[in-house]
């Protein structure tokens, strides 16, 4: 008899598994809070001085700005929260030779190998970015209707299926690296850029915000898997329309191989005892 697991009840067993080990801990749960909210409020003063000085920056306006920073802050806590500890330890499985209980186990590799290990205390950040996206919504006079707030929370979703993917590839280079410390690192450079609009970069006529635009739109899409939600939920046409599709895409395309190149990847991992 073939073996189908429930991987819902198995994700609420790791859920509750995390919630465990953060009360066992409290004090370092109380830290992580602490210092998420410091980080919180410290990106808050610096866009309100800037916005002291300037009307807009490129076609954003304070609120649709801050509309803007908590959908990015708001995918980056998810990404946070159930994935980046589990692919950051990837490495690690591989050097102790514990990869080799995960792959005797009766569950998919990879959804055990992303899913284990959960960082309750980061969910604070999401609470924070969905009071300052309500307040952006308000202060910004947009009434989003059912269709917007649907869109907006199918394209928030891609944008973590998005992160999710390049993440798990470049875990996936631990088995023929073993320490990839230095993929990280590129992964940490390269989020950078979605911290700001896709507006600001090809704003700039220039030869390396062209190149900067179209490499990270069309072939790594960073810039619109956190402006596209955005704009459509702040009511900011794109130009083109057709964008919207072009996130998806990529990122369907992004989980496709990912997927291929982390099994291609077990397959050339030696266990402990071989």
């Amino acid at each position: 008899m073939s073996y189908s697991p429930d991987y819902f009840r198995v994700l609420m067993t790791f859920v509750r598994n995390a919630l465990i080990r953060e009360m066992t801990f409290p004090g370092n749960f109380l830290i992580t809070i602490f210092t998420r909210a410091f980080w919180f409020t410290a990106q808050i003063v610096l866009f309100e001085i800037i916005f002291r000085e300037v009307n807009s920056i490129a076609d954003w306006s304070r609120a649709e700005y801050f509309g803007f920073m908590a959908t990015g802050m708001l995918i980056n806590s998810i990404v946070e929260t159930f994935f980046m500890p589990n692919c950051a330890n990837f490495s690690e499985l591989i050097r102790t030779g514990n990869l080799d209980f995960v792959l005797l186990k009766p569950i998919d590799t990879q959804f055990l190998v992303s899913c284990e290990k959960l960082e309750i205390a980061n969910l604070s950040q999401t609470a924070l970015s969905l009071a300052l996206l309500i307040y952006a919504v308000i202060t910004s006079g947009v009434v989003p209707d059912a269709t917007m707030i649907v869109a907006y929370i199918a394209l928030v979703l891609i944008g973590v299926a998005f992160f999710y993917s390049l993440m798990i590839t470049l875990a996936s280079t631990s088995i023929w690296f073993g320490r990839n410390q230095g993929l990280y690192d590129f992964w940490f450079y390269i989020t950078v850029f979605a911290r700001y609009p896709r507006s600001i970069y090809s704003a700039q006529d220039t030869l390396s915000g062209n190149l900067l635009s179209t490499a990270f739109t069309y072939v790594i899409p960073i810039l619109l898997v956190v402006t596209v939600p955005a704009r459509v939920l702040m009511d900011k046409a794109l130009d083109p329309t057709w964008l919207v599709f072009v996130g998806g895409g990529l990122t369907l395309v992004g989980l496709i191989v990912s997927r291929r190149i982390f099994r291609w990847s077990l397959m050339s991992y030696r266990s402990a005892s071989s």
